[in-house]
């Protein structure tokens, strides 16, 4: 473990404000920040040599990288929190305005989409959460239902089949199994959780959330839901032929009837695919 993300483990342990929930979340927010500062170049910071330089260079990242503004304030009362605790309150504004972060927008024409590269992957040590990762890239998975999943019991083939269990709302489900990309990703995760789920039999499910967060944080992977965006715009793509309007493609307002009613048929076949119950929401990963 690298001596900043200790440290700022310390003092989340040490510090236990808020609900649980909101404890387990700032520390897992922490682990990310301190993960990316390495990654940005700075190897032997400490936590109480926090510095504004340190603030803009995670908030260009942020930004270069489309995170939502809701996700880019959550991070930053979650850097007033360290720097409080560490008695460098005043090295970070008091007003998000200051940063130029803007209000949030739930529909916009920004792609959210989140591609896993290879090296990314590498940085994981821990075989389950680098498997939930790809599920989560291939399948358009949420977070749960990649830990959960028992991959020999949903592989029906064509499609997957998720559990009632596994899935937001109970509610269950099936994902196709269209490319060879998929194939491949499925049998891989077949292979390694044998019988069982992507939960280590010695572990629950908060602990292996906990190690996958954590893991995700060290090797500097955030926005992990972007994977569903991304999987959405694919699937928007070879359904229609054309990229969504988030990916550079055309607005509704320019299609032909005919285009509409193929947007309109994709929109819901995706919907499903994710695990909702209505077209609108895909507006969210595709834009209008």
């Amino acid at each position: 473990m690298k001596a900043l993300n200790h440290e700022l483990k310390q003092i989340c342990q040490r510090n236990r404000d808020g609900s649980f929930a909101k404890q387990s979340a700032r520390e897992r927010i922490l682990t990310q920040v301190a993960s990316q500062l390495h990654h940005l170049g700075f190897k032997h910071l400490s936590a109480s040599s926090l510095k504004p330089k340190h603030v803009d260079a995670l908030l260009r990242q942020w930004k270069t990288k489309g995170l939502a503004s809701g996700t880019i304030k959550n991070r930053m009362c979650e850097l007033r929190w360290w720097a409080e605790k560490v008695g460098r309150r005043n090295v970070i504004a008091k007003s998000n305005d200051h940063y130029d972060i803007s209000k949030r927008v739930f529909v916009t024409n920004i792609s959210k989409a989140r591609d896993l590269e290879a090296g990314e992957l590498e940085r994981v040590a821990d075989p389950y959460t680098r498997m939930s990762l790809r599920l989560q890239a291939e399948f358009g998975l949420r977070r749960e239902e990649s830990l959960k999943i028992r991959p020999a019991q949903a592989d029906q083939g064509d499609h997957l089949l998720l559990q009632a269990s596994w899935t937001k709302g109970g509610r269950e489900r099936l994902v196709p199994l269209r490319t060879a990309a998929q194939r491949g990703v499925i049998d891989d995760a077949k292979h390694l959780a044998g019988a069982g789920s992507l939960i280590p039999t010695h572990k629950t499910y908060i602990e292996q959330l906990r190690r996958f967060e954590y893991q995700c944080g060290k090797a500097g992977i955030d926005h992990v839901h972007g994977h569903r965006h991304a999987y959405a715009q694919r699937r928007y793509l070879a359904l229609t032929g054309q990229p969504c309007p988030a990916a550079g493609g055309r607005s509704s307002k320019q299609l032909t009837l005919e285009e509409k009613k193929l947007d309109r048929e994709a929109r819901l076949m995706i919907s499903q695919d994710l695990g909702h119950e209505r077209e609108q929401i895909t507006a969210v990963y595709l834009s209008r």
